[in-house]
């Protein structure tokens, strides 16, 4: 007789039996995946394993009566494999051991019985499963803590390092007007080269730079970085990066540069520091960083600079939504080389003449105070002032010194700068001695370098203010304000006019003359720039935009033009005009730029440059 009952039971209880059997073979992760509909990563489990071959059978078993997904079956045949590795590492660690121990026990027995003695060495079973659990213990917390027994999950250390990177394609055009002067003398190849002889002498006119010539070019930029939890509180970094040159404002390197014919490129050390950090309020750096003063614009600092040194940054909310900060850090902008001097002759070499001049090493001392304020959790207000001391930077007159070959060195040569771009004034540094065994004065050459003809103390102003009545679309207006606070233009205005056999004899920066003849000094010590910005504050995915137009004017001594913007005006100070550009988002992480800028000279000859420039980013 037909009984429904009977029958349900009959069907249901394989089913019964099947989960029974799941729940004491799925360890809790698997079902918490059944309930969320999404197998999480498998775990080393501390139950006794269940054979591997009996497992498979049951978990296929149960994904064809549709009990569990096949991507749940999967996932415990991996979690029964692995304990199933374990279980056996522990049991082979449990049998060394005890062999082991027997052959110990057999040698200290023979050891104290007489000779011809025979032993039996017992090893109980218990001590037998003592041993097999300690190995197995010391094997499943191995296994947890390197991650072997958890798939696709890393190792312990490497969680605490996190790379980073981007990649930018460009092409530049630069396009220059007719009447520019072609004079614009390029005192960064004279100072980081052999002196440059200077006199009537020489047939040849100084190094000068490109004011005439349309150029173009395809360039790209590659960073690749890490950021490392090195300890509690403790911070690590470094990032790798390319460029033409170790320029301190330019990541960039030209295509079919470096010797051409598909040359190699080279990397360059980006970033190397150690930050301690107790707090999201402060920190603390050392090595090579990021700049660490807030800067919204690049009137003084270009945006992709290092700053080399120790820098310590406090900041604090006072109340809802105000937080002043404060920075402040030293940074060493060169290093005298170790064996600076001059070459000694025979008797200066047997008098003991040290033949060694004292180290010029230059400093930058900066401070910044300011406050933050967010209106909403979109709209933000920002203003900041900071003051940056620059010593040892100004070129020193020399002492009377001979200068009769490229081989010969001045006592105050070091002042030089290293690197620059161009804007700043500069003026000769030697005081060159006339040679008296010259029959005609004339022919005496003058190698001369050239220095920096002011001291640097700026004081920069700088403010934003962010609209977000339209988030994610906002309003950004950036300002900046400079002011070099040393510069003293009277001792400028005293200076002789160019000699170049004559140290601190003004080279450049002056009024131009209808002869042609060195015209009285017309620099500044001043600049602003003032951006908009409409849009999204960051392009992150398909769709995003922003557009921005912006005004630059930076006189000539009002920074160093080593470390200001590099794309501007083809680099440095003495420049002013616009710029206007945007972004488009074509893709997560990637996005197109288009940019264009017009500069001109403030002082000196006439020169301008409107330069155009098309970037493909991306960023992982």
């Amino acid at each position: 007789m037909f009984d429904r009952k009977t029958d349900t039971a009959r069907r249901v209880l394989p089913l019964a039996v099947s989960m029974c059997a799941l729940t004491l073979a799925v360890p809790a992760l698997a079902q918490d995946g059944e309930a969320t509909g999404k197998a999480k990563r498998p775990q080393v489990s501390r139950a006794k394993p269940v054979a591997p071959n009996s497992t498979t059978s049951l978990v296929n078993l149960l994904i064809k009566q549709g009990v569990i997904t096949e991507e749940q079956g999967t996932a415990l045949i991996k979690q029964a494999e692995d304990e199933a590795y374990v279980q056996r590492e522990a049991a082979k660690g449990a049998s060394a051991r005890a062999e082991e121990a027997a052959k110990a026990a057999t040698a200290a027995a023979a050891a104290a019985s007489p000779p011809g003695t025979k032993h039996v060495t017992y090893v109980p079973e218990i001590v037998k499963r003592q041993l097999r659990d300690e190995i197995k213990r010391e094997v499943m917390a191995k296994a947890e803590k390197e991650n072997w027994a958890s798939p696709g999950k890393y190792p312990e250390w490497a969680q605490r390092i996190r790379f980073y990177g981007d990649l930018r394609a460009r092409y530049e055009g630069q396009f220059f007007p007719t009447g520019n002067d072609p004079r614009l003398v390029n005192f960064n190849a004279i100072n980081t080269g052999n002196p440059y002889e200077l006199s009537e002498n020489n047939p040849y006119f100084a190094p000068t730079l490109n004011t005439s010539q349309d150029r173009d070019r395809a360039r790209i930029r590659l960073r690749v970085g890490a950021d490392i939890d090195v300890a509690d509180s403790v911070v690590g970094g470094f990032r790798l990066a390319s460029g033409d040159s170790n320029s301190p404002v330019s990541l960039n390197q030209s295509l079919g540069a470096n010797g051409g014919n598909f040359s190699k490129y080279a990397i360059w050390i980006d970033r190397a520091f150690v930050r301690y950090q107790p707090s999201s309020d402060f920190s603390f750096s050392v090595g090579r960083f990021d700049n660490p003063f807030w800067s919204p614009t690049d009137l003084v600092w270009y945006r992709d600079l290092g700053f080399d040194g120790f820098a310590a940054q406090l900041k604090h909310e006072v109340a809802p939504g105000v937080t002043p900060f404060i920075v402040a850090g030293a940074f060493p902008t060169f290093n005298s080389d170790l064996n600076a001097g001059y070459n000694l002759d025979q008797k200066d070499f047997r008098d003991g003449l040290p033949g060694k001049y004292p180290s010029n090493d230059k400093w930058m001392y900066g401070i910044q105070a300011g406050v933050g304020v967010k209106f909403d959790p979109q709209s933000s207000f920002r203003f900041g002032v900071a003051y940056y001391d620059f010593t040892n930077t100004q070129g020193r007159a020399s002492s009377p010194c001979f200068d009769v070959g490229p081989a010969d060195v001045c006592d105050t040569d070091m002042t030089r700068p290293s690197f620059a771009q161009k804007g700043n004034t500069y003026y000769t540094l030697r005081n060159i001695l006339p040679d008296l065994s010259l029959q005609n004065p004339a022919q005496q050459p003058a190698y001369q370098y050239f220095g920096l003809a002011s001291q640097f103390r700026p004081v920069v102003v700088s403010g934003q203010v962010d609209l977000g009545d339209f988030h994610p679309v906002h309003i950004v207006i950036d300002s900046e304000y400079v002011n070099n606070t040393a510069f003293n233009r009277n001792s400028l205005l005293g200076l002789e006019r160019y000699n170049p056999y004559t140290a601190r004899t003004i080279a450049n920066n002056t009024a131009p003359t209808s002869d042609g003849t060195t015209g009285p000094f017309n620099g500044g010590n001043q600049g602003w720039m003032t951006r908009l910005t409409v849009g999204h504050k960051q392009i992150k995915t398909l769709w995003d935009w922003n557009v921005h137009v912006g005004y630059k004017y930076l006189e000539s001594d009002a920074m160093i033009d080593a470390f200001v913007d590099s794309d501007f005006g083809l680099g440095g100070t003495n420049l002013k005009g616009y710029f206007i550009g945007g972004n488009l988002g074509l893709s997560d992480n990637v996005w197109a730029s288009l940019r264009y800028m017009s500069a001109n000279n403030i002082a000196g000859g006439p020169y301008s440059v409107d330069i155009v420039q098309f970037d493909l980013n991306a960023k992982f």
